[in-house]
């Protein structure tokens, strides 16, 4: 099928590409031409494992292609998926002006039946939306609520090997039914994962499930704090509580906060979409608060707990700047409200991330130090503070981290080291509601 996904970033660079890869003709489009030339010329914006790779296959297989053109490939495509930001505005609510935008360019530029898919995290009643702008088109136009589910760093496999593919659409259009049904055949080929229903139902269910996601994470998170009042460890506390097969393991990991460009934003949106009907969605809104009070639990550590209120002049290391591993992605990144913090109580930081640098030095430039060597940011070191657990800081020369660092401090905040014996090799250990050892 001859596909057009507009809008580049994560979802629509990811979406194209796996479509690519499972043998449609798509073209990823972007009103930045600047970007769509980097593209042309093999420069992926973002790093998602793999995805370099599934670009550079179908681009020489000429299943995929970018342009700037918008709409003389909407004029040709089968399909259009809308894949524009919708950051949030001032009040919490998603900005829905690039979807009105795509959705005028639609209308005015199709020449055939079409069906109109809303990737986007977009807001309950901007399906209904979207199809008063499209009305009087020239063609048909079946719009459909198809939110993606893809988790930075694992998106490729889950795009290809998906837990459900959300289909939200009037239960009487057969047209979008098909279409959607043998878009994603080659991806359900070993189980059924399609679940139909309204559009409305659809657009809430991306909002609800990383709201209940984020809500998870906050809970453990104030439970830690609890743990290490009462003398408890929250590793134990997960183990207990997720051995339930009511609650299971998943997202119990108690660390410094969640970040990321959905689960802030979505959780924020779910809450204003309450406020709009009349509905107090308190536990999403206590979610929120949680997670910002607890972003500042590793700073506070730092100078509550072991600088004795006053960081200045301390040399801080931190190893980890991207919100989560396997990704460059540093939106909303605990990492960076400790820089903040550490900055604004007169610290000097050095820091390393396998990806996530580029993006840290374009918020920081020199106020900060950032190394390409895990171990150089450690050397002279007050402190070290593990913020992501990547894989090559999971298990590290101790040895030479001693050796290299001032004052050997460990504050690790995805608890990592909790069980390595660090107190027993001359380090000072702190994590986040752990006894440690």
């Amino acid at each position: 099928m001859k596909l057009c996904v507009i809008g580049t970033g994560y979802v629509g660079l990811v979406s194209g590409a796996c479509f690519a890869e499972t043998g449609n003709d798509v073209v990823c489009v972007d009103i930045d031409a600047a970007k769509i030339e980097r593209l042309r010329a093999g420069e992926i914006p973002i790093f998602e494992p793999g995805l370099a790779e599934m670009v550079s296959r179908n681009v020489a297989e000429k299943r995929l292609a970018f342009s700037s053109e918008v709409a003389a490939v909407i004029a040709v495509s089968e399909v259009v998926f809308v894949a524009v930001g919708t950051p949030p505005r001032s009040d919490g609510a998603a900005d829905l002006q690039a979807v009105d935008k795509v959705a005028d360019a639609v209308a005015a530029n199709v020449t055939r039946e079409i069906v109109l898919v809303m990737k986007s995290t977009v807001p309950v009643g901007t399906n209904a939306r979207v199809r008063r702008i499209v009305k009087d088109a020239a063609h048909p136009i079946h719009v459909v609520s198809n939110p993606e589910f893809l988790k930075e760093g694992n998106a490729l496999d889950d795009f290809m090997r998906p837990d459900r593919i959300i289909v939200g659409c009037d239960a009487d259009d057969a047209f979008a039914r098909d279409v959607m049904t043998r878009l994603y055949h080659p991806v359900t080929l070993s189980s059924d994962r399609f679940i139909f229903m309204d559009p409305s139902s659809a657009e809430l269910t991306k909002y609800v499930a990383n709201t209940m996601l984020a809500m998870r994470i906050s809970f453990m998170n104030e439970v830690a704090t609890l743990c290490e009042k009462v003398g408890a460890d929250v590793h134990l506390v997960r183990k207990g509580v997720g051995s339930d097969e009511r609650i299971g393991h998943k997202f119990l990991h108690a660390g410094p906060g969640y970040g990321g460009s959905c689960f802030p934003k979505d959780v924020v949106a779910l809450v204003h979409t309450g406020h709009e009907h009349g509905v107090e969605l308190e536990l999403a809104s206590a979610t929120d608060r949680v997670n910002l009070r607890h972003k500042g639990t590793l700073a506070r550590k730092l100078k509550q707990v072991h600088f004795e209120g006053d960081l200045r002049g301390k040399r801080i290391a931190i190893w980890g700047l991207a919100f989560k591993p396997r990704t460059d992605d540093v939106r909303e990144s605990p990492a960076l409200q400790l820089i903040e913090a550490l900055l604004s109580e007169g610290a000097e930081v050095r820091a390393h991330d396998p990806e996530a640098m580029a993006g840290v030095r374009a918020l920081y430039g020199d106020r900060i130090t950032l190394v390409e060597d895990a171990y150089e940011a450690a050397e002279g070191a007050d402190a070290l503070v593990l913020v992501t657990e990547w894989r090559q800081y999971q298990n590290p020369d101790f040895a030479r981290l001693r050796s290299l660092m001032k004052r050997p401090l460990l504050v690790d905040g995805r608890n990592i080291w909790s069980g390595y014996g660090l107190r027993k090799q001359g380090f000072t250990y702190d994590g986040i509601g752990v006894r440690g050892s």
